[in-house]
């Protein structure tokens, strides 16, 4: 791996601008400690193609990072080159001035970057680029091959065929669904990862020209389907059942299904390197309804507007948004890069990026984490409620309406 990433590296080397005379020594910092040492392979390969530039890594707490990084930008002691997440979580650090502006000029590759990707890492103020996107996360049900093949099951193909196949993985002694709620960003993913074909793109597509609300019918149905699954087939004691628990119910192989993004999938072959899986979006009322999965943008590279040395900084995001760093990033990371001509060596990633082509967006991430209270946080408590059975769907659409009307124009009617 290393040698072949050194080699993509001396190939980038020719098309970017020479290196500095001097040494220029900047920092990078992320939140991906997991990922440590595939980005200091990374870090390797650009050195050998720009000699003169030094790469430090710096990993920190994921949910600590976004007060971390703002404190230090505020500060003026913030690193060259940062991973900021996207959508409101970039508008947070970009708005008060501390990211570069990124355009086509300074960074030629993002010319050829998905509209949405880009958007996904703009503010919408000045509708400016700050980031070079990185990676797609795909929300669907994630299956165990193994046991579905032992119980003569396949990918259900309409929701009464989900509600069969959870109820003979049941029968067989084996927990149908591998989530629990504990962990309050879970119920997010499970409402989106199980819902978003229930929903359908009529209703995204109402909700985004301001012609309905979350008390829609077709959002409210959706929300007591999934509810119904979840007392059903979800694992005794759920709503306590946390994350990491959950991620080992199935790794395990005690459980068929666990709703999530394609970022787990990597997790679990590392949890069990003899699992094998199956993905699949979790499907409407209807054979016939488009089958459509949840999908975000998962942040993005931008540079510091302070930095010392930022000519460097810029240089290196050159990098990351080049094919070669797209294809070694999809390669050991198990992601699906943003770079536009990736393509994809694990099969189980490439049916994720076959899957994408159906889709709608992760809804409260993407459109209603822009002020507060934000989307993310209601839906995360209003469906715990609803797991617990304290309150309804009916409910839910409105406490999601009102609480969104505080800084959200199209609800304030």
């Amino acid at each position: 791996m290393k040698k072949t990433m050194i080699r993509s590296g001396a190939i980038l080397g020719a098309v970017l601008v020479a290196a500095p005379a001097l040494a220029q020594d900047i920092t990078f910092w992320s939140w991906r400690q997991e990922d440590r040492a595939a980005y200091e392979q990374f870090i390797e390969a650009f050195e050998a193609a720009n000699p003169g530039i030094n790469v430090k890594f710096e990993a920190f707490e994921a949910a600590n990072y976004n007060t971390i990084l703002s404190t230090a930008l505020a500060g003026g002691t913030g690193p060259d080159v940062m991973m900021v997440r996207a959508y409101g979580g970039l508008e947070n650090v970009a708005a008060a001035g501390y990211l570069e502006p990124l355009s086509p000029e300074n960074v030629p590759a993002l010319a050829d970057f998905a509209a949405p990707a880009l958007a996904a890492e703009s503010v919408r103020a000045d509708g400016k680029v700050y980031a070079v996107p990185f990676a797609s996360q795909t929300q669907l049900v994630i299956y165990n091959k193994e046991i579905f093949d032992a119980n003569g099951l396949e990918e259900p193909q309409s929701w009464d065929e989900l509600v069969a196949v959870s109820q003979a993985l049941k029968d067989a002694g084996i927990i149908p669904f591998a989530n629990g709620t504990a962990t309050a960003w879970q119920n997010e993913t499970v409402t989106f990862g199980l819902g978003s074909s229930l929903m359908g793109e009529d209703f995204y597509d109402a909700l985004m020209a301001g012609s309905t609300d979350f008390t829609d019918e077709r959002f409210t149905s959706a929300l007591g389907e999934i509810a119904a699954v979840a007392a059903d087939y979800f694992p005794d004691g759920f709503i306590g059942l946390d994350y990491p628990s959950a991620q080992q119910l199935f790794a395990s192989g005690m459980a068929g299904m666990f709703i999530g993004g394609s970022y787990e999938m990597a997790t679990f072959q590392g949890l069990n390197p003899d699992i094998e899986m199956g993905v699949f979006a979790a499907p409407g009322k209807t054979a016939d309804d488009p089958k459509l999965v949840g999908l975000y943008f998962d942040g993005g590279y931008a540079a510091n507007a302070a930095g010392a040395n930022k000519d460097a900084a810029i240089q290196f995001l050159n990098y990351l948004a080049s094919p070669e760093f797209g294809q070694a990033f999809a390669n050991t990371l198990s992601n699906i890069s943003t770079v536009p001509g990736v393509s994809f060596d694990n099969p189980l990633l490439a049916e994720v990026n076959e899957l994408n082509q159906s889709s709608i967006p992760y809804l409260m991430l993407a459109h209603f984490r822009y002020g507060e209270p934000s989307g993310s946080v209601l839906i995360q408590g209003e469906m715990q409620k609803l797991f617990a059975g304290e309150t309804t769907p009916e409910a839910i659409g409105e406490a999601l309406t009102t609480g969104l009307a505080a800084w959200y124009e199209p609800f304030q009617k």
